[in-house]
């Protein structure tokens, strides 16, 4: 079952025994995706549908931070709701140690010495991590590496 079909299920599944939260937040995701098919004119495969989620999770803490400075706990609320539903449907995330040893790795592979070659660094960690560490995550840590 693909994750789309899922997230299909666990929509209907939300509307039997309403659950509005959760049941809002997929419909936004499930909308989220009917744009990309309509603009792009293509099927999404899971990776597509898992960088959409991310997508849809980074612009609700851009947002969640904004309500919290100016003092909005209610939308705040709403938010950090979306961002829980959202996340079941993403794939686990690193836990800093195998951030960092991953990032070791990579950082040996490509053979950069300081900061100077942190582009080249980034741009392996973006794609072989990709899904399994934010990029600002991911641009700490090599920052913090090649110091």
């Amino acid at each position: 079952m693909s994750l789309r079909e899922t997230i299909n299920d666990d929509l209907k599944n939300a509307m039997k025994a309403k659950e509005t939260k959760k049941r809002d937040a997929l419909r936004l995701l499930t909308s989220a995706f009917k744009q990309i098919e309509v603009d792009e004119r293509k099927e999404l495969t899971d990776e597509d549908v898992i960088k959409i989620i991310q997508k849809q999770v980074k612009s609700r803490n851009d947002s969640a931070t904004q309500y919290r400075d100016a003092g909005r706990d209610d939308l705040l609320q709403i938010e950090l709701d979306e961002i829980a539903v959202f996340e079941v449907y993403l794939p686990k995330q690193l836990s800093d140690e195998e951030l960092t040893a991953a990032l070791r790795k990579i950082i040996e592979s490509v053979g950069a010495k300081d900061v100077k070659d942190m582009g080249k660094v980034m741009g392996a960690a973006s794609k072989e991590l990709a899904g399994l560490a934010d990029g600002k995550r991911i641009n700490e840590c090599v920052k913090t590496l090649l110091a």
